[in-house]
């Protein structure tokens, strides 16, 4: 709030005085004092007239105009009327002799009514300049009164009276109060559900205490509201809103109340806003605000929370105190009287007049005052003083205009100064004006007249001076209109769009619209146009291409538009109304084409109206002529995002992909380090077309695919096959369709469908682009088509894709046509046509089609055609045609299907083919069974059953010989067939457990069953076997003590085994036992070459144990001891002295028995290292001269196999194998152990040296590991 001026007249001084504002317009003020003048001033304090008085002024008021101001006075039978048009005064006789106590302008007429001191009323007509005098209307000094919309008086007197009266004077109504009335005011009767159309409700303060309400409809049910006498008395009151009262009391106490039926007098609000006192309260309802006046001060707050104080004015100054408030009726103005005789008037509202060019606004900074800034450069504002208060300001790079009606005042703006350059009168009153750098455009009654400021700038033809659009010849108004740096352009009420180019000094462009255009918005460079149509639609035109595009979602309350003048955000503007701003974004080059987008909208603070865009920062200019800058909701990110959270960010990426700008959309990328937020920001750039960019994105996310396609194509200059192929990256397919058949390729179109196989779109374009495609495309559809089960079209594509020329293809349509006639029924043509066909898969497939349809017949005869010969059989096995499985057997390879015909041949009794067909099928049990119980042949069951080792053909075949009687035959094949507890059984009743024995011992058999077997033998007194089974099932104990047990003649097998015993058991308390039994300890009868006195062999045997020392690692010291002394005896002094050292050993020593230790000391302190050479014989494989007792040959690395009768390597020459067990012994050696001994070392077996056969050629005995 700002004040304009004061008066402070000398004549007043030291008095109240009286003003009011002329009404609706408000631009004069009356005021008058003690001075009997009533003085009339203009709204920026100059006096215009003044109208001389015979005495005080008793009441002055203006018509509902303004255009009449009507004054009385004492001392004065005449009512004072000054002309506002005109600026004259006339008087009125008022015919009656007493002296005027009141005066009151109808609200809607052209009445004034004139009150007396004796209670007479005079009604004074302006119009027709009729006067009715009514007498005796009060009987006392008529004090305050009112008229209401239809034209009714009510008047209060002191007579305590209040009459209401029609326009012609005559009483309709009048009651009776019980104290003085004043401040008589008509209101609207509130109900709680509605509201009485006229004014009915009359409200008057009685004796400054209470409140009396009177409702016209309702006359003998009024209210008295009352209040506390803190208060004081009632100083003022106004109707304002939804039937409220607000109420000043003259202890600063300001209190609202209700008048609904429901609560009347009930309180709503109530605050003390005036410490001391309370002089006036005003209401305005345009501004919607309140102000009231007491304590030296002004306190303005808004009717919709009154809690909000708006502003509060001091008058230090005013000692006195105030007086009276008034608002003007636009709310413009308050005026504030005080008690010393002085006026103050206070601009409460500017009028909000401002215009932008570029970045330069000018704006209505007071009632005279224009202020021109550019905030974007930093300028400092200049203020221009103007001459009069202007209806409209201009703006332009070097100028300023400001006029009103027809009349344009123009400003030079320099850099520190503004120089008035001229005034111009215009044909008509302007509505608006644009400046350019040297033209300005007014538009004024339909028309626009472009002409120079400044007409010595520029050495132009006269008639490039001015010019006066619309042509004489063209009958359209110009609704609206706008200045480029190159252009005028305007807008008619016939839907014109007019381009005007200046510098050629002709029209260059127009755009028809079906409907009148009101308004338009250009942009800076006026490539770009946003126009509102007589429906308030919106649309953006671009002249370039004379194109329109609608603006979506645009309310049809939009004031106005700016464009963004940040050079970055072309394209960007904003529309606004009186609460939102909402921005829009022309995105002219997209895959889908120009179109405007709605990016957002911002809430404008209350009488904000926006003037200038920059970068989301909207500079808006304010009612107190000031601007404010706030800064717009879609470019939220312009904040700090770097210090943002991902939850704010990706919004503002959302703003920032919307406006185009992908440098900050990077970043927020960068921080967010999302993978969705870089793909949305490559869509972006795929939409907008902004490859290269698109391609830094994809290359950063690793889309290598999306960096190859788009490098392809980065360099297309076709606009509509670049968007194409954007768009079909996207997969907007049918966009993409469109924009390659638009461009200069349309045959991308074609290759898109087939590549994503829409065979129907495909075709549809082949027809018209690329007809020799046709037939190959009508292949890929009609195998979609068959996929889909749409065999009818399917087929009819296959025929249409033959071309006659193209081999591969045309094989390919026939086996479609084939498959499909068969689907189709049309059989015979479709098996004639797979015959004929060369492909055997085609065969198979129709075959199978043919068999689901149970067509067996002709599909085994395809399957057989195409060499699908398991197939051919199984389909004529279904058929039963026995005959053709037959013929086909031999190349069948499926066992199903032998085994299929052999069930068939076996019920039909045709073993010998049944048995053949069953071993093709590998149904061994049935060709077992078949031997047996049909063809008589045993030893082919047998042989089927050694060969396959099945189960149950052992089974079978054991049962066979156990009806023969041969019950080792049976139990073999009872241990082949996992029954062992039958097999053992049947030994044990047929005594034959030798056999079981043998069997069970090769097999992979339970310790239960070897057990079993050991405690039979054992029973039988047969101590080798019973050890042999013990050592199986793990009981070495048992195991040795039968082996030691053995008598002599099974001497040399068990006392291997029992070496073998000892070896897996690892039991040192076994070994020693062993030990002592083989040195005769136990029984005095040294073992095997001990005990024959060969100790040169013996001690050869335990060289060969002691070497493989680790292998016995509980036993080292026993053998190690055995080794010593028989080297000893045998004469290999060297080697005794070597297994000596080795017990010497400290781990060692402490346990060699007592008996011996001293005699091994002995070898050790004085050792002899003499020794005999061991006798060296040829390698059976190489003839390599090797010892005797050496197992591997040096020269051919081969392991040589060793007689089981000395330990020594084969000779080649001295070969001969145990009949029993087939193990290797040296012929010579073996026949010398015999003249000794009955059995075989090996496998205990008896044995004679008669039975034994010199074998002459032992090569199938030497067979290497790799040879087998």
């Amino acid at each position: 709030m700002k004040r304009i001026f004061s008066l402070l007249e000398k004549t007043w001084l030291g008095a109240p005085i009286q003003f009011a504002w002329q009404k609706t317009s408000g631009n004069y003020l009356a005021v008058t004092g003690a001075d009997y003048i009533v003085k009339i001033f203009d709204r920026h304090g100059q006096k215009r007239s003044e109208i001389n008085l015979p005495g005080n002024c008793v009441a002055m008021d203006w018509d509902k105009d303004g255009d009449v101001l009507a004054v009385i006075a004492e001392k004065s039978s005449c009512i004072y009327l000054w002309d506002a048009n005109t600026n004259k005064t006339s008087q009125l006789d008022n015919g009656m002799r007493d002296q005027m106590s009141f005066l009151l302008w109808s609200k809607v007429g052209s009445f004034l009514a004139v009150g007396t001191v004796k209670g007479n009323l005079l009604i004074y007509n302006r119009q027709t300049s009729r006067k009715i005098p009514v007498l005796g209307k009060h009987t006392k000094r008529i004090t305050c009164g009112c008229w209401n919309t239809e034209n009714l008086l009510a008047l209060g007197g002191e007579d305590k009276m209040i009459t209401v009266s029609n326009q012609e004077g005559d009483t309709i109504r009048q009651t009776q109060v019980r104290s003085e009335p004043s401040n008589m005011q008509f209101s609207l009767m509130k109900t709680d559900d509605r509201t009485s159309a006229a004014e009915s409700m009359i409200s008057v303060v009685l004796g400054k205490k209470a409140l009396f309400l009177f409702n016209l409809n309702e006359p003998d049910n009024p209210a008295d509201l009352e209040f506390q006498q803190d208060f004081g008395n009632i100083v003022c009151y106004n109707w304002y809103g939804d039937g409220r009262i607000m109420i000043g009391f003259s202890r600063g106490h300001f209190v609202v109340v209700s008048t609904h039926t429901g609560e009347l007098g009930q309180e709503i609000f109530q605050a003390r806003n005036h410490k001391d006192n309370l002089t006036s309260i005003a209401v305005s309802q345009t501004l919607n605000k309140v102000a009231t006046c007491g304590d030296n001060c002004i306190k303005i707050q808004d009717l919709v929370d009154l809690k909000d104080m708006y502003a509060i004015l001091s008058l230090d100054e005013e000692n006195k105190g105030l007086g009276t408030l008034s608002w003007t009726d636009d709310g413009q103005l308050l005026a504030l009287s005080t008690q010393r005789g002085s006026l103050h008037v206070f601009l409460t509202k500017l009028p909000i007049l401002g215009d932008a060019c570029s970045t330069r606004i000018a704006y209505l900074t007071s009632l005279l005052e224009v202020t021109v800034a550019n905030p974007i450069e930093g300028e400092l504002p200049i203020t221009v003083s103007v001459d009069v208060e202007p209806n409209f300001v201009a703006v332009g790079l070097y100028h300023l205009a400001v006029g009103m009606n027809n009349r344009a005042w123009f400003y030079v703006l320099g850099e520190n100064a503004v120089k008035k350059l001229k005034d111009m009168e215009y044909l008509g009153t302007v509505a608006s004006i644009c400046l350019h750098s040297d033209y300005a455009a007014a538009l004024f009654e339909g028309k626009v007249q472009l002409h120079l400021i400044e007409s010595e700038i520029l050495d132009a033809q006269e008639e490039r001076e001015t010019r006066l659009f619309p042509a004489v010849d063209d009958k359209c108004r110009i609704l609206c209109h706008a200045l480029t740096s190159d252009f005028l352009i305007y807008g008619t009420d016939t839907g014109v769009v007019q381009y005007f180019y200046i510098e050629d000094w002709q029209f260059v462009n127009d755009y028809r619209h079906p409907v009148s255009v009101k308004k338009i918005f250009p942009d800076p460079n006026g490539t770009r146009l946003v126009f509102i149509d007589e429906k308030s639609d919106g649309f953006v035109y671009c002249p370039v291409n004379d194109t329109t595009y609608e603006i979506p979602d645009f309310s049809p309350t939009i004031k106005g538009v700016l464009w963004e003048n940040w050079p970055m955000d072309k394209g960007v503007f904003i529309a606004y109304d009186d609460d939102k701003v909402y921005t829009y974004v022309f995105h002219k080059d997209t895959i889908q084409g120009a179109k405007v987008i709605l990016a957002g909208s911002t809430k404008v603070p209350f009488a904000h109206k926006p003037l200038l865009l920059y970068n989301g920062e909207l500079t808006c200019q304010t009612q107190s002529g000031k601007v404010n800058n706030i800064y717009l909701s879609t470019y939220g990110f312009l904040s700090n995002f770097r210090d943002t959270g991902p939850d704010e960010l990706r919004p503002m990426l959302a703003q920032n992909l919307m406006l185009k700008r992908f440098s900050d959309a990077w970043e927020m990328c960068r921080i967010l380090n999302d993978e969705a937020a870089w793909n949305e920001l490559a869509r972006a750039c795929l939409h907008h077309m902004e490859v290269e960019f698109a391609i830094r994105v994809y290359r950063r996310i690793g889309n290598v695919g999306m960096v190859m396609s788009l490098e392809q194509i980065k360099g297309i200059e076709d606009y509509n096959l670049l968007a194409g192929h954007l768009a079909m990256f996207t997969n907007d397919y049918n966009l993409a369709q469109d924009l390659y058949l638009a461009s200069s390729c349309p045959i991308a179109a074609l290759e898109m469908r087939r590549d994503l196989q829409h065979w129907d779109s495909a075709l549809q374009l082949a027809k018209r682009l690329a007809p020799d495609q046709i037939p190959f495309i009508s292949k890929e559809y009609a195998i979609q088509l068959e996929f889909a089960g749409d065999y009818v079209n399917a087929l009819a594509h296959y025929e249409k894709g033959i071309t006659g020329d193209n081999k591969e293809h045309d094989e390919a349509c026939l086996a479609g046509v084939a498959q499909m006639s068969i689907r189709m029924g049309d059989i015979r043509r479709g098996v004639n046509q797979a015959l004929k066909h060369p492909s055997r898969v085609l065969k198979r497939d129709c075959g199978a089609i043919l068999e689901n349809m149970k067509q067996f017949s002709e599909a085994a005869q395809l399957y057989e055609k195409g060499l699908y010969y398991d197939k051919a059989a199984s389909v004529y096995i279904r058929s039963k045609n026995w005959a053709k499985v037959g013929d086909l057997l031999p190349h069948v390879s499926s066992p199903k299907i032998h085994l299929q015909y052999a069930k068939a041949k076996e019920a039909d009794g045709r073993y010998k083919e049944a048995v053949v067909a069953y071993e093709n099928a590998k149904q061994w049990q049935s060709v077992i069974r078949i031997y047996l119980d049909h063809l008589n042949n045993p030893e082919k069951a047998v042989s089927i059953v050694r060969e396959t080792q099945s189960p149950d053909g052992a089974k079978m075949v054991a049962r066979f010989f156990l009806q023969l009687g041969d019950y080792g035959s049976a139990i073999q094949f009872l241990v082949m067939s996992k029954c062992n507890n039958e097999a053992f059984t049947l030994a044990q009743q047929h005594n034959k457990m030798e056999i079981y024995a043998d069997i069970i011992g090769s097999e992979d058999t339970t310790n239960e069953d070897y057990q079993s077997i050991a405690l039979y033998f054992e029973g039988e007194k047969r101590y080798l076997q019973a050890g042999k089974f013990f050592l199986l099932c793990g009981q070495y104990s048992r195991a040795l003590k039968h082996f030691l047990k053995c008598p002599s003649s099974e001497d040399n097998v068990a006392i291997e085994m029992a070496i073998e015993t000892v070896g897996q058991a690892k039991d040192e308390l076994l070994t020693n036992q062993l030990i002592d039994h083989l040195l005769g300890e136990n029984d005095g009868m040294p073992k095997i070459h001990v005990k024959n006195g060969d100790h040169m062999k013996g001690a050869r045997m335990l060289i060969r144990v002691a070497n493989n020392i680790s292998k016995f690692p509980s036993h080292i010291v026993p053998i190690l001891t055995s080794t010593v002394i028989e080297c000893h005896r045998a004469g290999l002094k060297n080697s005794a002295f070597s297994f000596a050292a080795m017990l010497m050993r400290p781990e060692y020593r402490s346990k060699i028995d007592a008996k011996y230790k001293k005699k091994i000391e002995g070898m050790v302190r004085r050792p002899d290292t003499s020794e005999i050479e061991e006798a060296t014989t040829p390698c059976p494989f190489c003839k390599f001269l090797l010892p005797e007792c050496e197992l591997l040959c040096p020269g051919c690395k081969n392991s040589i196999p060793y007689c089981i009768a000395t330990g020594r390597h084969m000779l080649k020459d001295d070969w001969t194998v145990c009949p029993h067990c087939d193990f290797p012994a040296l012929y010579s050696e073996l026949k010398i152990m015999l003249n000794t001994e009955s059995t075989c070392p090996m496998c205990s077996e008896r044995l004679n040296a008669a039975q034994l056969k010199k074998i002459s050629d032992c090569t199938q005995f030497l067979r290497t590991e790799e040879e087998l």
